[in-house]
């Protein structure tokens, strides 16, 4: 899972070591190898609740099972368990188990550890690249391009400057837009002030990571969108209810935990 660094002009001439739009691998996603199957996990981003972002948690440990396989294997299922609330003080280990090593599959078990007891625990599946006729992916929605959508932090910056929003939204949007977060994230259809009572749960995002993080390294994709894939999913999932929870605009969710989660990345070239 090597990665390199973008050319100068693709960083745009600054410094890349202080470059917050190459962090994911840099720092975020860079695991410090303490033995055999065990890895230290630091922290950049930490959500306005002050516990660990689940996706950094599901990311990590996915950058851990992947370095315990060959290179011409791919992750193509997580299969992840939130057990406890995480520190943000200090920080996590990932213990990898070598569940089973085989021809075509590879299966590994990874413990995320801190204060000597597990917060989060996932089984992550690799796979050979090979041709297959069956598709399991929805077909792509037909959606605005990204170029024509605001990004969070203009849609915050919208919402702030509506004399009619809500104090108690008001207060967690300016904690969220103090936040720089690693990832860009574009909603297809951001919900107005008159639609906060009631929304379906579901919204569409177009989503990248801020910056260059290789052409070549597959692995580090696809920890990249283990990494977005928590993003704003409690958030998602409690829009039926904001007169109960307090959803911010947009979904962006100021509390909560969530318990478990899946994934299956289909067998196509995923860049983020």
């Amino acid at each position: 899972m090597a990665s390199r660094q973008a050319p100068e002009d693709e960083q745009g001439g600054g410094d890349p070591s202080g470059d917050l739009r190459s962090v994911l691998v840099t720092s975020v996603l860079n695991l410090e190898p303490l033995d055999v199957d065990l890895f230290r996990g630091r922290h950049y981003w930490v959500p306005t609740t002050q516990r660990l972002f689940g996706g950094q948690i599901v990311g990590q440990a996915l950058v851990a099972a992947a370095k315990s396989v060959s290179e011409d294997v791919h992750v193509h299922s997580l299969h992840c368990y939130f057990v406890r609330t995480g520190d943000p003080k200090v920080p996590v280990l990932y213990q990898v188990e070598r569940t089973r090593t085989g021809t075509s599959f590879s299966v590994r078990s990874v413990k995320a550890v801190q204060h000597g007891k597990p917060i989060f625990i996932c089984q992550a599946s690799f796979q050979q690249t090979q041709p297959s006729p069956a598709r399991h992916q929805f077909f792509m929605p037909n959606v605005p391009p990204p170029e024509q959508l605001l990004d969070h932090e203009a849609l915050i910056d919208q919402y702030l400057r509506d004399p009619n929003l809500q104090e108690k939204y008001r207060v967690g949007l300016n904690r969220i837009a103090a936040k720089e977060v690693p990832i860009e994230i574009k909603p297809v259809n951001p919900p107005t002030l008159s639609q906060l009572q009631s929304m379906e749960p579901k919204q569409m995002f177009w989503v990248r990571a801020r910056g260059y993080i290789g052409e070549g390294d597959m692995k580090m994709h696809c920890c990249v969108a283990a990494y977005i894939s928590d993003y704003a999913f409690l958030g998602t999932a409690l829009l039926p209810h904001q007169w109960q929870y307090k959803v911010a605009p947009g979904g962006w969710s100021k509390g909560g935990c969530g318990v478990g989660m899946a994934s299956w990345l289909c067998p196509v070239p995923r860049r983020v």
